[in-house]
């Protein structure tokens, strides 16, 4: 099974720390301190699971020890070990400390096993819950059974079988290729265009695993620099950089045992990606500001909006760690190369909007759906979802009768203009490319009213790379929200 989570044992006699250690070695890594002074500097060091502090030591008492880990570190879960029963120390413990577990002395050792283990479940599933910091009065069987009944619901919701899709569709192939991937535990990289439903599919892969039983986590690679990106998926001390204000467990570790989607792979620095290949090909972790490296056991499903083969010959992502993540590709296709899907995505869609918005006698007119299949939707389903809720709340009726797409409703409207006519003029290619490129961009600002979410979605960038062009471009806003240079 191998190492289960980090314990610090406080207890001013060696002999009883050495006790604990030998029990506990197989199972967990065990830190140990002779006093409070000594084990503070260890949760400053180390991601701590579970602290068993002993009630009677010279320099202070357990409960009022683990009272100031509550305040300061929050995460661990709580316990305390004594010869002696007193019942005051015992309700001081569990009222002003948060005491998971009093354990007496003399303790058996396979009982002991089976405590701590459970406090690293608690642990886990607290995290995984988002429940971190709370006191801890649930029981991990309270717990658990919560998240079993959501993880339930979750792979029922994200069945392959619930992926809309006709019987000529595209989508057929994909769904084959995913059930085949979940069978087994091999790396995916799922590619296509913004909004097509890549997480849908790596939720489906998940919950169609061995893995389906622990948890799923998603991170967008694209939205976060290095550093904040290192801390969400490694983990970090407090203090490792301006802002780490406290001890986070990383989505690795949250998802040890089950599967993690990286979005926007393709937006990763060099110098991330180094990282990333590390603990891929090391299946270990290394908190920022931690002293050591925790083991993991994570399924990898990846996805991007780019062409990574052609950013590996470009030397923008590196070539080793591309075909770590590639063991397995699946692409996506766009709405537009699935017309026949069009109707029955549009219908499911409506059910949801029906219940969200209480308008349970909403209906397409046969010309809106007729419509709606003409279009190429830039934005895939992203944007037909966000058209469908638009066009509910513009209707008086009940009857959704056209979408109103304005100049879309026709289909792909005509290029933009070049501004300063340089598309036939002179200039170098460069400069007509740039021009180009500038000119698009304001185009979608403007049909967007400057929403920087659904600009990036339409031209395929994350909202860091469009920011990145609109100061390179040196665009603003103005008080309306469009564009002007």
């Amino acid at each position: 099974m191998g190492i289960q989570g980090t314990i610090l044992v406080v207890d001013d006699e060696i002999r009883s720390q050495e006790a604990l250690r030998r029990v506990l070695n197989q199972d967990f890594e065990v830190l140990c301190a002779g006093n409070t002074s000594d084990a503070e500097k260890l949760l400053e060091g180390e991601i701590v699971h579970a602290v068993i502090c002993d009630q009677r030591m010279p320099q202070e008492s357990g409960v009022s020890f683990l009272k100031r880990v509550r305040e300061l570190w929050p995460d661990p879960v709580r316990m305390i070990i004594s010869g002696y029963s007193d019942s005051e120390d015992i309700i001081a413990g569990l009222n002003e400390a948060g005491i998971y577990q009093y354990i007496t002395k003399p303790w058996q050792p396979d009982r002991l096993i089976e405590i701590v283990r459970e406090a690293v479940q608690l642990y886990r599933l607290q995290k995984e819950t988002e429940t971190a910091g709370v006191d801890v009065k649930a029981t991990p069987e309270h717990i658990k059974k919560v998240v079993s009944v959501k993880r339930g619901a979750a792979k029922k919701l994200y069945d392959f079988d619930r992926i809309v899709h006709s019987a000529a569709s595209p989508m057929r192939n994909v769904i084959e290729l995913g059930r085949r991937a979940a069978d087994y535990d091999i790396s995916v990289l799922i590619t296509g265009e913004s909004g097509t439903g890549k997480e849908l599919l790596a939720r489906a892969i998940h919950y169609g695993s061995g893995r389906a039983n622990k948890a799923f986590v998603v991170e967008n690679c694209g939205a976060l620099p290095d550093e904040l990106l290192e801390s969400e998926l490694f983990g970090c001390k407090k203090g490792a950089f301006t802002g780490a204000y406290q001890d986070r467990i990383g989505l690795f570790e949250v998802a040890d045992g089950g599967t993690i989607f990286l979005d926007e792979i393709g937006e990763t620095s060099p110098a991330f990606q180094v990282k990333l290949l590390r603990v891929l090909q090391e299946s270990e972790i290394r908190p920022l500001g931690a002293q050591r490296v925790r083991k993991v056991d994570v399924r990898v499903v990846a996805a991007t909006n780019r062409d990574l083969e052609a950013e590996v010959e470009a030397g923008r992502f590196r070539r080793d760690l591309y075909y770590r993540l590639a063991a397995f590709p699946v692409h996506m296709p766009s709405l537009r190369e699935r017309p026949m899907d069009i109707p029955l995505i549009a219908e499911g869609v409506l059910s949801a909007v029906k219940i969200s918005f209480n308008r349970p006698h909403l209906r397409f007119a046969p010309p809106a759906l007729e419509e709606f299949s003409k279009y190429h939707w830039p934005g895939n389903v992203r944007e037909l979802q966000n058209e469908i809720q638009r066009m509910a709340v513009l209707a008086d009726a009940d009857e959704l009768r056209c979408p109103p797409f304005g100049g879309r409703r026709s289909g792909r409207r005509a290029a933009p203009a070049m501004a300063n006519g340089k598309l036939n003029g002179s200039g170098s290619l460069k400069d007509r490319v740039e021009d180009l490129e500038k000119t698009i961009i304001v185009h979608c600002l403007e049909k967007y009213d400057g929403n920087i979410s659904r600009v990036a979605s339409e031209l395929g960038l994350s909202r860091v790379g469009l920011r990145n062009k609109l100061s390179r471009y040196d665009l603003k806003k103005n008080g309306k929200g469009h564009a002007f240079s």
